[in-house]
């Protein structure tokens, strides 16, 4: 039997294996890593999460001070900094992690593609799309700037959006090279994993 398993092979070796057992292997694999390895894993996307949440507060604070909104300041800080961080661990973890673990995800091309996009995408863009109706609202509530008609709101709000992109845009490009590192690291944890020695409860050892 072989102790490690490279990740191309992962599937075609041991085609009985079922992709609930596979996960279960490598979390057992995975107790065998370091502390600070399993971190990374396990924690990568809290890590990513709460750098888009600095990332709203930030957008937050660049809107506001363009629409001159004094009001409310902790009533919008709040969504802006909670929101892009559960937005950033779910989409994180659902394209990334999960398919990773289950043997999907074994590009590491593909694997550095999808972290920096996940990053800058719900850590960057998504940030500053928020802001737009929280400071929209809040502007309008406290009349702190004055809106426009029917026929002018998407060339006024595309002039509101135009400074804070240009100011966002090193935002951007941190979550996405944050997010490639990221997302590098855990690929080569994973490749770690696999190879390891086997357990007694992986189930190509069980079924000998």
């Amino acid at each position: 039997m072989e102790d490690s398993l490279p990740p191309n092979d992962k599937k075609n070796s041991e085609p009985s294996i079922a992709k609930d057992d596979l996960i279960g292997m490598l979390m057992k694999r995975m107790e065998q890593l370091p502390e600070g390895e399993r971190n990374i894993i396990t924690y990568g996307s809290v890590y990513l999460g709460i750098n888009s949440a600095f990332a709203g507060l930030i957008a937050n604070s660049f809107f506001r001070r363009i629409l001159n909104i004094s009001q409310a300041r902790f009533a919008s800080s709040l969504p802006m900094a909670v929101l892009p961080l559960l937005s950033t661990v779910a989409l994180y973890n659902a394209a990334m992690i999960k398919p990773m673990i289950s043997g999907d995800l074994d590009c590491p091309t593909c694997v550095l593609v999808r972290g920096g996009l996940v990053a800058s995408l719900a850590g960057g863009l998504y940030p500053i799309a928020l802001a737009v109706p929280i400071n929209a609202g809040l502007a309008v509530r406290y009349n702190t700037a004055p809106m426009p008609e029917k026929g002018n709101i998407l060339q006024f709000w595309l002039k509101v959006c135009q400074p804070v992109l240009k100011k966002m845009s090193f935002v951007l490009i941190l979550q996405a090279i944050f997010g490639v590192y990221l997302s590098s690291r855990q690929y080569g944890i994973y490749l770690k994993m696999l190879e390891l020695p086997a357990t007694h409860t992986d189930p190509e050892e069980l079924s000998q």
